[in-house]
């Protein structure tokens, strides 16, 4: 819950963030010189590049959360067994081991969405946050084509 109130708040952010940005975009087009046209339009670039950004993000996000949902309800989702520092953090030896069966099992089953999304879950557990996201954009990837 608490990632999704950030993620929120971020987002709500963001876009006040670009409407402010859009906002000085129309200020220096409205000007009218060739000068200020031209830095209007770059400036109207920014919060547009950053509105497609914020909606594949969120899109995403959605997705995943959909995957979970449905992998929760066939009983699938992975079980925490990492083994903890008393810091709480997840010991990195533990995620790794976790990690080697959950890449076996997708190397099993390469076309299974469930074994990416599990081992999306590992890259993330194993702090390797590129390779987790596009496990699990193999995942949604996946299902979407099962339908």
């Amino acid at each position: 819950m608490r990632a999704k109130i950030s993620y929120a708040v971020t987002a709500a952010v963001l876009v006040v963030y670009f409407v402010l940005v859009g906002s000085r975009g129309v200020l220096l087009i409205q000007a009218g010189t060739p000068l200020t046209i031209v830095f209007g339009v770059a400036v109207l670039i920014l919060p547009v590049i950053g509105v497609w950004f914020l909606w594949k993000n969120t899109e995403f996000v959605r997705n995943a959360h959909r995957l979970a949902a449905e992998l929760d309800a066939q009983g699938g989702l992975p079980v925490d067994e990492l083994k903890r520092l008393p810091s709480g953090r997840v010991d990195r030896d533990s995620a790794d081991e976790v990690f080697a069966r959950r890449k076996a099992e997708t190397e099993d089953a390469p076309d299974d969405w469930r074994s990416w999304f599990r081992l999306a879950v590992a890259y993330h557990d194993a702090r390797d946050t590129p390779r987790a996201r596009k496990a699990m954009q193999r995942a949604i990837a996946l299902r979407r084509t099962a339908s």
